[in-house]
């Protein structure tokens, strides 16, 4: 799978309707309706705000008025071509005063997402998690030899606690090794990094 880096935001004029389309990386579908608030507020006189999602193993899309299956499918569709996952693609229109017909929309949608797509950086998303470790100073030897080499944020109390993000393939090599310390609280959350 793979997602983009950065939000991006692109144009394009069709017969005299503007097309804006914002990608953006999301990865909590709470979120989304938040973003599609912040849109609204900014491109507040567009016409339809049509637009699509894939978090995780969720997706959906909206056709926003336009004539059903004609804008937010053809967005999702994009999305999937690419592979794509925690992304929304907004495209706003404002008609311009010439129908664009149902295959005039869905290449229109279509090829808004597709250019703006084409100005991101796309980036693979490997699956990993996040892992937090609380340990007494005992272990901090052989504890600190499994996890060398990694980005380790450390809080020192009575119990050291290590949290760090790992891929899964190199978890699955440390795992039996800090299982079998002794006092040791290990916490695994699945997590998606790029």
């Amino acid at each position: 799978m793979k997602s983009i880096q950065t939000e991006i935001t692109s144009e394009i004029i069709i017969n005299k309707s503007r097309f804006i389309t914002i990608l953006t990386n999301i990865n909590d579908i709470d979120k989304v309706k938040e973003k599609l608030e912040e849109i609204k507020k900014k491109y507040k006189d567009a016409t339809h705000y049509c637009y699509a999602y894939i978090i995780n193993n969720h997706e959906k899309c909206s056709d926003n008025g336009e004539p059903s299956g004609t804008a937010g499918m053809p967005i999702l569709n994009v999305l999937k071509q690419n592979d794509l996952t925690n992304i929304l693609c907004v495209v706003i229109r404002y008609f311009g005063g010439i129908k664009l017909g149902a295959g005039g929309l869905i290449r229109a949608y279509s090829t808004s997402a597709s250019v703006a797509l084409n100005k991101a950086t796309i980036t693979n998303i490997v699956n990993g998690y996040n892992i937090t470790i609380e340990f007494s100073y005992n272990n901090l030897k052989q504890i600190d030899y499994l996890l060398k080499n990694i980005d380790i944020k450390t809080d020192y109390q009575t119990n050291i606690t290590y949290n760090f993000n790992i891929t899964e393939t190199k978890f699955n090599q440390i795992e039996n090794e800090l299982t079998k310390l002794s006092k040791i609280k290990l916490k695994k959350q699945i997590t998606l990094a790029s």
